[in-house]
């Protein structure tokens, strides 16, 4: 049995600002990624809007960004477990949404 200490928990306390506390709308994210870190850009497509604008840019490491998808995966998880699964309507390359960019570009 090792007599070293346990590591403590160290509790941060986050602050909502009132304007980020409104949060914004997307339907639509477009992901980019580096050696060093992903870029995901929020923004929104209207009907009848040929131009859409970036909202939020969120730029995280690799490992955060995979947490992130792991934290996604178990909340989805737990929502369809309470509401049920949930159904993607338009699914296909024709459909907005959270899509994957399909492209030959390297990027650097």
């Amino acid at each position: 049995m090792s007599d070293a200490p346990v590591p403590q928990q160290q509790q941060i306390n986050i602050e909502l600002g009132e304007k980020e506390a409104e949060g914004i709308y997307s339907n639509l994210a477009i992901i980019t990624h580096s050696p060093a870190e992903f870029v995901i850009d929020f923004t929104r497509v209207l009907p009848g809007v040929p131009k859409a604008r970036v909202h939020a840019r969120v730029i995280m490491t690799a490992q955060h960004a995979k947490l992130l998808h792991r934290a996604l995966e178990d909340n989805i998880g737990k929502y369809e477990m309470k509401f049920g699964e949930i159904k993607i309507h338009g699914e296909g390359p024709s459909g907005f949404g959270f899509q994957p960019v399909v492209s030959d570009e390297k990027v650097h």
